[in-house]
């Protein structure tokens, strides 16, 4: 197989990140040293990256972090020696009394290029993620571009809302990503991997797709292209796996499949 040149390595990392966030980061510094050597420009870390325990309680909120503090520095210090894009979920401080559950973004400089919150929180299956995360409010999505790709972000339980990767999709976004931590139970990895694919396959996207490893998430975090296929899966373990996306690829499928061109309905904000 020919390389394209014009493609963007991207990874996507699987890891069970604890309650020990300088611990995570020594974790994730091996899988961005890892990723860069296997040739990726985009490094795509779970949600709750910075800090997670298998049940959500007060120390969440106690443990929360702002935008500039140790954590996304810590983040920004390996973008920047390693050259890369690094997108990662974070327990975000609010007003101490839930955090905001949020994706940063650090370019190869280090800079925060974009923030994405979680917009539907996991109140499903037996869980309550609302006691003490805040939901976002509905704002414009903050796309990136790297590798002349345009990026989005969401979040694990926002991809049970095609809305939310069409929304993305309407503003640009080619490469859509989604750190997750996706909880298992009865069912739960067929719904990851048809969630995944679905999303890629309905708006002709590669969707880069991050989760925690088992026993707490359902691992197989994989990158998908614009037809569906899986270019590369992880399985249960903790590891990083690259994918090269391309432009290219979407226009080719967008002239065999022109599913959005054809679409009849528009996605607008619940009242």
């Amino acid at each position: 197989m020919v390389t394209d040149l014009s493609s963007l390595g991207v990874a996507v990392v699987q890891f069970g990140p604890t309650t020990d966030s300088g611990a995570n980061l020594e974790q994730m510094a091996g899988y961005v040293s890892a990723a860069k050597a296997s040739g990726a420009e985009l490094v795509v870390f779970p949600e709750y990256s910075s800090y997670f325990s298998p049940t959500m309680d007060q120390s969440w909120i106690d443990q929360a972090e702002s935008l500039d503090g140790p954590f996304v520095q810590g983040l920004a210090a390996l973008a920047a020696e390693y050259a890369v894009h690094i997108a990662a979920g974070i327990v975000e401080r609010t007003d101490g009394t839930r955090f905001s559950n949020t994706i940063v973004v650090l370019n190869a400089a280090g800079d925060l290029v974009a923030t994405s919150r979680k917009l539907h929180l996991y109140d499903a299956f037996g869980q309550r993620e609302s006691d003490f995360a805040v939901a976002a409010e509905i704002t414009e999505p903050e796309l990136f571009v790297v590798g002349g790709m345009t990026v989005g972000v969401q979040t694990c339980y926002d991809l049970r809302f095609p809305e939310v990767t069409r929304r993305l999709v309407d503003a640009g976004a080619e490469l859509v990503l989604v750190p997750a931590e996706w909880v298992r139970g009865p069912l739960k990895e067929q719904h990851w991997r048809t969630l995944v694919t679905a999303r890629a396959i309905e708006n002709t996207i590669y969707v880069a797709a991050a989760d925690h490893t088992p026993p707490i998430g359902v691992g197989n975090s994989m990158i998908v292209d614009p037809m569906g296929v899986e270019l590369v899966t992880i399985g249960e373990e903790a590891d990083v796996a690259v994918a090269r996306v391309s432009s290219e690829r979407i226009d080719r499928v967008r002239e065999v499949n022109p599913a959005l061109s054809l679409r009849r309905f528009a996605v607008v904000p619940a009242e």
